[in-house]
């Protein structure tokens, strides 16, 4: 289910404050602190949120959620995205595809309906589910495995996407903010996905709802820099603006 346009008034004011609290939320947003809690509540779920004793402040810049956390969360939106960046990527075409379990889904979408792909990708569980396409080529990247996702990053993994140049780059994010700055947590990830970003002819990028105003400490880059944009809910307004100013196609899955 999308953010209501409370919960993005609470983010705008945590982020604005750094820290508000519950009875102050309350005044202001004119509801009773019961229902502050539960909103509150319902945004830590998210990640976009951590609680504190008698308030709230951004979820942390630093480190992400549990990669079996985030696999688990948000199964149908990510679905029903995959299905539609599918949709749009022709046969016998050649693909980036970067860290994340999005990208995940969108692996499993293209394995099931498609034939005569190449992808290249730094995503070890990508790799895996689309290598069991006979009529897939499927290139892992060299560089260091993550244990906790099982992404691969560094010098090497920079050196063996700079070697291509292909027709889609279809990548992830953690975090978007109001002013189409895209957020990520590990300055390595990012730059992996910076040169897919440079080496493709057609950028998409696959968010949920949840990735909307959420923090994290890395920039990416700026969502004009995409062709595409899909996503499960629309975006804040400052956002959707942003990407009519940018000509990005804005793409919501159906529900």
């Amino acid at each position: 289910m999308s953010r209501s346009p409370r919960h993005d008034k609470i983010l705008q004011l945590v982020r604005e404050n750094g820290f508000m609290p519950i009875e102050e939320l309350a005044r202001i947003l004119a509801v009773t602190p019961q229902t502050i809690r539960r909103d509150i509540n319902q945004l830590c779920e998210e990640n976009l949120l951590r609680r504190y004793h008698g308030g709230a402040a951004l979820g942390s810049s630093v480190e992400n959620e549990d990669y079996f956390a985030r696999k688990g969360k948000l199964q149908s939106e990510k679905a029903h995205i995959a299905d539609m960046i599918a949709a749009s990527i022709p046969d016998h075409a050649s693909l980036f595809m970067s860290i994340g379990t999005t990208i995940e889904v969108v692996a499993q979408a293209l394995s099931a309906t498609h034939k005569g792909l190449r992808v290249i990708t730094n995503n070890i569980h990508v790799a895996s589910t689309m290598s069991a396409n006979p009529d897939f080529n499927v290139l892992i990247t060299s560089g260091v495995v993550r244990a906790s996702d099982g992404g691969i990053t560094g010098v090497a993994t920079l050196d063996f996407i700079n070697q291509f140049k292909v027709d889609y780059a279809i990548l992830g994010v953690s975090g978007i903010e109001t002013d189409g700055s895209l957020l990520d947590f590990d300055y390595r990830e990012v730059r992996v996905a910076q040169a897919m970003m440079a080496n493709a002819r057609h950028r998409y990028l696959a968010a949920d709802h949840s990735k909307f105003g959420r923090n994290a400490l890395v920039r990416m880059g700026h969502i004009s820099e995409f062709h595409v944009m899909f996503t499960d809910a629309r975006p804040p307004e400052a956002l959707s603006k942003l990407l009519e100013q940018h000509n990005v196609r804005l793409v919501m899955a159906e529900s």
